[in-house]
């Protein structure tokens, strides 16, 4: 990514899913620390999620999820964005999620996992690290 292009972040809900005021706070945070966010709404596909961020030409996929399935749904994720030559794309998750499955998500290429109480300036701060 240049210097002189903003961040560009697709913040999406998967699944079934219906909560997403935390995924719009959040979307907030990272536009107003400067980025470009494109929130993508509710109950999204995986091939859906990775439409848009081809289309937005994102740097970062930001997932909330909420219903358990981040493994399979990352996993997915992971699997299109390598299919589509856009494994330069990272992936960060937040939401409800296990202590003892973000060894996986690191494994599948997540670039961060948070967790409820994570503060907006570590989110944040971790985007901006991992689109660098």
């Amino acid at each position: 990514m240049t210097n002189d292009r903003k961040i560009r972040v697709v913040v999406a809900k998967p699944g079934l899913d219906g909560h997403d005021r935390g995924a719009k706070v959040v979307a907030r945070a990272l536009r107003d620390a400067g980025m470009e966010v494109i929130y993508t709404g509710l109950r999204q596909s995986p091939e859906q999620i990775v439409a848009a961020a081809a289309q937005e030409d994102a740097d970062v996929i930001g997932l909330s999820i909420l219903s358990g399935a981040h493994l399979p749904i990352c996993e997915r994720i992971v699997a299109l964005l390598k299919d589509k030559q856009m494994a330069d794309v990272k992936l960060v998750v937040g939401g409800i999620i296990p202590a003892q499955d973000i060894p996986e998500l690191q494994k599948l290429g997540v670039a961060g996992v948070f967790l409820p109480g994570a503060s907006l300036q570590d989110i944040v701060d971790q985007v901006r690290a991992v689109a660098a």
